[in-house]
């Protein structure tokens, strides 16, 4: 039963400490508000508490466990290996040491960062609250069959249980401004120290939680119920009235009260049951609830992080409500419709706001605007533009008709033109210009005067903005854009984007006290017109964004600007700098969505003016949906540097503890480092800039962006530094580092590239001994070759002395034979036949002389070896002097030779012809010269008395090389020769050579073919 009770009151209660500042006058509406539940894949559970640890993580005890949270992230927590936590967690706290102290349903433990420690003393009662005092003594209360209150100092527990006891349990705990400890228990109320313990009647009272006032006053939760005050020693309701009807309090049990908080404002903050949260401010009370967004309307606890965020756990999940730069007025705020038109500060202090449905007017101090509508003199409650003349008048135009205000009614001005004014302006002397959809009105002292048609101004439809400059008049336009002044009846000078205003329409348009005229344009930035020159403020000079919908000055000169982008701030100082060099590049402020700022794509002001600065400084505009506030003297700045953790790394997908010294293993391909920053304000506008030491030069810098992933780093020493900053740009230039190594593989250790190096030098020495070796190796074939070049140069040599010189000789000895035989008796003829044989001894010297040196030249040139063997034939046939007869036959497509091939071809052929002419007494030589794909043939086949057998056998006559002189013709050639012959019937001579080596052409060759026809004596025997 017990048990039971106590998980029902989990979900009901919890506490946090409180915190002192000076009160802002903001409604809770009026905060930015973001939830985290089951449907955003947050399952927590009921929240039963928050705490915050210096590190900068918020901690979440949740009915589903204990878990850390960053911002963005929901990490479940778990204890060091072979430890727990006594049960599942309840009350959370913080202690000045940065101590996380964890009361569960069953003890007390506490966390350090490195340790976890158990309170066994505790065993196994409920912690239910827990609280530090002035002291640093930490105090718990526990829920069991009798409650106790246990204290802990130097790590020792003391629990005790005053005279009469304390009943079930002590529920909760507080401290108020004198140091007085005060305890809420089911059996009462304890002012516990200092002092001996006072107990103090609850009769009728179920006590909740405990918090303290503004001014350090104990304020009670009664359950159920409302709060409780302690005046001597009685309780007393604390009055809470309601914002929307500040005269009218609020019953106790609409409060219905469970979680109590008071932050450093002075705001007190009730979590209820079942009735969502509600937000006390100078007793004005205003709520939020599940049908606003909240979580859930069950109040489980309540807590105040170090940036003045406030945390609400629910019964489903856990909300945040934060401060925004840029404040909101909605109807809840008693704006008196959504849709808001035009506003105006006038002079007595007031702000007036022109909606679809009235005119709202706050004055100075006013917590809820004053709504005029036709019963107040309105002509209509559609409110359109406004004006205040120089006279203090204030001006209205409405749907129905133009009206001023007289005392605390409106009186409508008749016979003004046209159904809709979008802008109005007037000079000193009482003149008003009105831009109506029919033309430009002058009033004159309230009276209507003329209209002016948009065709007489060269325009089809009508200015948006208009602002008067002495006796004349500024007009802005939105369709075509252009701005113009209107004088005397004329248009003065007229601006477009040719002479170099913002391209698009003028959205907005005013005038600065040095007379300098600012165009706003929806596509062009914004335009400065002084003295007839234009210079135009773009993205180009730094804006965030070209689309501008107005501008406006604050108390401090500095310029905001209202685009698509958000709210612009540039500072007096940059704006004068831009002003004096147009090339100069301003460094603006944006203030965006997560700002309260609303993001429009176009001018949301369909009258005007669109921006007011009030009295006390602050500019309200409109953003056609609600009215916006921006305060620039007190813009909330976020002072605290967000902590920076290393959270984590990975290497190739596999997590290593951050330890110090790490050391990654060689050949680390894909590396992670995921980092945080913990500002909870605005986790998603953190920056960050990172560098990896050892790889980066330069910091890189990005926007909520959490890891950064690094591929085939070398091996090497390195060390990651990351730095943050909030969303006030504020830095933690300290940062975080986290230092690790890549161990390098065993081919990149100094002992492997020592050992390499010594077989490189091994294998250099080797390499140049075997260069030497081969070198020796190769003169000595260059000498062999040298050798054998000789030796077959010599066998050249040998085969043309054969082929020629002997050839020759054998000739001449025929004809000096033949001289002799007739030089008895016919002396004249061998005459002649002895000048023929000296004339050849001549050709035989130069022959020789040739031979010798290796000449291969003469003066006819052939490249036709069948031409060649038929002219050799002939020869031989005239010299032999019988009749034999020679054919040559061509077979297939004749081919260009080879030149070595077709000198050699030529050769052998004519020493088988010589041959068979002088030696076979042949009387047919048939020469059959074949060329075939694959080889080519030549083949001399004659029917002399053959070769006799025993030189067939032997290969060779003794003493003559015509046969073997041949064979190594078809070597050199690269062919065989094959030799047949049969006594008394013939001899048959084949040379073939293959295609691929008869039928190629080098370059360059020379032959006796190519240049020279030879004689019969120089083919042998």
């Amino acid at each position: 039963m017990l048990i039971r009770f106590a998980w029902f009151a989990a979900v009901l209660f919890a506490s946090a400490p409180p915190a002192f500042a000076e009160p802002p006058r903001l409604q809770v509406s009026q905060y930015a508000h973001t939830s985290w539940t089951a449907r955003d894949g947050v399952s927590l559970g009921p929240v039963f508490a928050m705490a915050q640890t210096p590190d900068g993580y918020l901690w979440i005890a949740a009915s589903f466990g204990l878990f850390r949270f960053d911002g963005l992230r929901f990490v479940a927590w778990q204890p060091p290996k072979g430890q727990s936590l006594p049960d599942n967690p309840y009350a959370l706290l913080v202690s000045r040491d940065g101590t996380l102290w964890i009361g569960t349903f069953g003890g007390l433990a506490s966390w350090n960062g490195t340790a976890l420690t158990r309170y066994p003393q505790t065993d196994p009662a409920f912690v239910t609250s827990l609280h530090e005092d002035r002291e640093g003594t930490i105090w718990a209360g526990l829920l069991a069959e009798q409650g106790r209150l246990c204290a802990v100092r130097g790590g020792q527990v003391d629990c005790v249980m005053p005279e009469g006891g304390f009943g079930t349990h002590v529920w909760s705990l507080a401290e108020d401004a004198t140091g007085a400890l005060w305890v809420g228990a089911d059996a009462g109320l304890w002012r516990w120290k200092p002092g001996p313990p006072q107990r103090f009647d609850t009769a009728g009272m179920r006590l909740g939680d405990l918090t303290t006032t503004a001014d350090g006053q104990l304020l009670i939760g009664n359950r159920g119920a409302g709060l409780r005050r302690l005046a001597g020693n009685r309780f007393v309701p604390y009055p809470l009235r309601r914002a929307t009807a500040p005269d009218e309090s609020i019953p106790e049990q609409e409060i219905n009260s469970n979680k109590l908080l008071r932050d450093r404002d002075g705001s007190v903050w009730i979590g209820t049951d079942g009735r969502g949260l509600l937000h006390v401010q100078d007793g004005q009370t205003d709520a939020f609830t599940r049908a606003d967004g909240l979580s859930g309307n069950i109040a489980c606890s309540l807590f105040e992080d170090r940036e003045g965020n406030i945390w609400f756990g629910s019964e489903k999940g856990v909300d945040r409500f934060r401060k925004l730069p840029v404040t909101t007025l909605s109807m809840h705020q008693g704006v008196p419709h959504e849709g808001t038109r035009s506003v105006l500060a006038t002079r007595d202090g007031s702000v007036w706001v022109g909606t679809n449905d009235g005119l709202a007017r706050w004055r100075r101090g006013d917590a809820r605007p004053v709504v005029y509508k036709e019963a107040d003199g309105l002509p209509a409650r559609f409110v359109q533009s406004l004006y205040e003349d120089s006279a203090g008048r204030f001006w209205v135009s409405t749907r129905r008709g133009l009206a001023y205000l007289d005392g605390d009614r409106f009186v409508v001005v008749p016979g003004v033109p046209g159904k809709e004014i979008y802008s109005i302006t007037g000079d000193a002397a009482g003149t008003l210009w009105l831009s109506s959809n029919e033309g430009l009105v002058r009033l004159r002292n309230g009276r209507f005067v003329e209209r002016l048609p948009w065709s007489a101004l060269g325009r089809r439809e009508q200015a948006k903005v208009l602002v008067a400059d002495g006796d004349g008049v500024w007009l802005a336009f939105w369709r075509g854009g252009g701005v113009m002044y209107f004088r005397d009846g004329h248009v003065q000078a007229s601006y477009t984007s040719a002479q170099g205003l913002g391209t698009g329409r003028v959205a907005g348009l005013r005038r600065d006290a040095d007379g300098a005229v600012w165009a706003a344009t929806d596509t062009g930035g914004l335009s400065r017109i002084k003295d007839g020159r234009i210079q135009t403020l773009t993205t180009g000079s730094g804006l965030p964004c070209n689309t501008i919908h107005w501008s406006a000055p604050d108390n401090d000169g500095a310029l905001w600007i209202y685009g698509s982008c958000g709210l612009v701030r540039v500072t007096r100082d940059d704006l004068a700098a831009w002003i004096a060099n147009p090339g100069h590049r301003v460094v603006p402020k944006v203030w965006g969505a997560t700002d309260g700022v609303p993001l429009q794509a176009f001018s949301p002001a369909y009258f005007n003016p669109p921006v007011a600065k009030a009295p006390d400084g602050k500019l309200w505009f409109v953003s056609g949906i609600d009215v916006q506030v921006v305060d620039p003297g007190h813009l909330p700045i976020n002072p605290l540097p967000p902590p920076v953790h290393v959270e984590a790394l990975i290497a190739d997908h596999k997590p290593y503890p951050l330890t110090p010294g790490l050391r990654l293993p060689p050949r680390v391909r894909d590396l992670t480092v995921e980092f945080s920053a913990l500002s909870l304000v605005d986790p998603k506008s953190t920056r960050f800039r990172y560098r990896l030491e050892g790889l980066d030069d330069d910091w890189q810098e990005v926007v909520d962006r959490r890891q950064v992933s690094y591929t085939n780093l070398p091996h090497g020493r390195y060390r990651f530094r990351v730095k943050a900053a909030n969303n006030s740009g504020v830095w933690n230039e300290d940062g975080a580092e986290l230092a690790f190594s890549i161990e390098p593989a065993f081919y990149q250790t100094s002992w492997f590239r020592v050992t390499g190096a010594l077989l490189l030098a091994g294998l250099a020495w080797g390499a140049v001994h075997l260069w030497l070796r081969m070198r020796m190796r190769r003169l000595h074939r260059q000498f062999e070759a040298t050798l054998e070049a000789r030796v077959a140069e010599r066998t050249r040599i040998a085969r043309d002395l054969h082929d020629t010189l002997l050839q020759r000789f054998h000739g001449l000895l025929l004809q000096f034979q033949a001289a002799f035989n007739l030089l008895p008796d016919r002396p004249l003829q061998a005459r002649g036949v002895l000048a023929g044989a000296i004339d050849q001894v001549a050709e035989v010297i130069t022959e020789g002389r040739d031979t010798v040196q290796g000449l291969r030249t003469s003066t006819q040139e052939t490249n036709n070896l069948a031409e060649a063997v038929q002219a050799l034939a002939d020869d031989l046939a005239e010299e032999s002097g019988h009749a034999a007869t020679a054919q040559v036959v061509v077979a297939g497509k004749p081919q260009p030779l080879h030149p070595l091939v077709r000198d050699e071809a030529f050769r052998i052929a004519g020493e088988a012809m010589r041959n068979a002419f002088h030696h076979a007494e042949a009387r047919r030589i048939d020469v059959e010269i074949r060329y075939d794909v694959r080889q080519l043939l030549v083949r001399v086949r004659d029917d002399g008395k053959g070769i006799d057998p025993a030189v067939m056998r032997a290969g060779e006559r003794e003493g003559h090389f015509g046969l073997s002189g041949m064979r190594e013709r078809a070597a050199l050639a690269g062919g065989t020769l094959e030799v047949r012959s049969t006594p008394d019937v013939g001899t048959e001579i084949t040379f073939s050579a293959p295609g691929g080596r008869a039928y190629s052409r080098p370059a360059q060759a020379r032959s006796w073919l190519l240049h020279k026809k030879m004689s019969p004596s120089e083919v042998g025997e």
